[in-house]
């Protein structure tokens, strides 16, 4: 997105509309451009890095690692160059502009997070996805690769859905009954992934989780296994429900489904 659509970023207190520090402010009407935009397909916002990502407050409670103090320094004198990063009105406000701007503010808009993490990814794959619901059936996806470069975009849900199918592990649906050896089909696996649904709440910029729900997604020796946490014994994984991409196509629909309504 052009310059000319300024968010106020939330690594400070918001400009004028917020009603709480951190809270990005958008210009009016943006929301529904955008929301139209990736109705004609998908809008990309970029690449950063985890330190670019927290010199603006985004997605800070996803990320694994803090920079240290000098490497945000650098983050903020590069956007800060690429004029990304301005002085707010005030002395402790910040403007985050452009493309990340509409990243941050559609990031803290949702309330539901989906954290995918994969093993057995290959060369240029993503090791990890995030797929944060909006209310107009959109979706932001951060890719994040194994340098740490984080790929942010908005798409459709049904795209942003089948995109997320399409990383996961593939295969037949496995057989049997609910009691699995998890521990030797995930040491064995051909490739697995773990998939973890979370809602939230918002304070300013900072994220409150609430329920958490896992799918461990296994494949091995092609049969795809979906494993939950056993409600009786959380430290031992079950096979629950339909088996294979069917099934776990309908269980993400599900848990995402949780997503609030426009």
């Amino acid at each position: 997105m052009s310059d000319e659509q300024p968010a106020n970023g939330p690594a400070s207190p918001g400009g004028p509309g917020s009603s709480s520090p951190g809270e990005a402010t958008l210009p009016s009407g943006l929301v529904s451009a955008v929301v139209n935009l990736v109705n004609t397909g998908p809008v990309l916002l970029g690449a950063y890095t985890i330190a670019e990502l927290i010199a603006v407050d985004a997605i800070v409670d996803f990320l694994e690692a803090r920079p240290s103090d000098e490497v945000l320094a650098e983050a903020v004198r590069s956007l800060a160059a690429r004029e990304l990063l301005l002085a707010g009105s005030t002395s402790d406000q910040v403007q985050v502009r452009g493309d990340l701007g509409i990243a941050v503010a559609f990031q803290q808009r949702a309330r539901m997070v989906l954290d995918a993490r994969a093993t057995g990814t290959g060369e240029g794959e993503p090791w990890r996805i995030l797929l944060l619901p909006q209310p107009e059936r959109i979706c932001m996806i951060v890719r994040i690769d194994a340098l740490g470069v984080h790929q942010i975009g908005l798409y459709t849900f049904d795209n942003a859905l089948q995109m997320l199918l399409d990383w996961l592990p593939k295969g037949s649906a496995a057989e049997g009954g609910r009691e699995v050896d998890a521990d030797a089909l995930l040491s064995g696996s051909e490739r697995s992934a773990l998939v973890t649904v979370t809602q939230y709440t918002a304070e300013g910029s900072a994220e409150i989780a609430g329920e958490s729900t896992d799918l461990v997604v296994v494949r091995h020796d092609g049969r795809l296994h979906l494993l939950n946490r056993d409600p009786q014994s959380p430290e031992r994984l079950v096979r629950t429900g339909e088996q294979g991409r069917d099934g776990a196509r309908n269980r993400i629909t599900e848990l995402l489904s949780k997503a609030p309504a426009a």
